[in-house]
């Protein structure tokens, strides 16, 4: 699992702080992206042109820039604490 953020993002602490309550940051590789939204090739080609963050991608899923759903998604899969 693949998570594309931006350091100062309040969105992606949001995703970052659930990740942390259910413990499972050693199963996240996290991806810094450039602060320039045309740097973010490799986030447009994976989202179909979508560079907001937090991204998540989860195998097939991905989750473009929206923290809630993020959150929802992950509370989903890993329960909630």
């Amino acid at each position: 699992m693949k998570l594309y953020h931006l350091p100062g993002c309040p969105y992606c602490a949001n995703a970052i702080a659930k990740i942390d309550d259910l413990g499972i940051r050693n199963q996240i590789d996290f991806v810094e992206v450039p602060r320039p939204h045309g740097e973010r090739a490799e986030l447009a080609e994976i989202t179909g042109g979508v560079v907001g963050v937090p991204t998540l991608v989860d195998g097939g899923v991905i989750i473009a820039d929206d923290d809630d759903k993020i959150i929802a998604y992950l509370d989903e899969k890993f329960g909630t604490k």
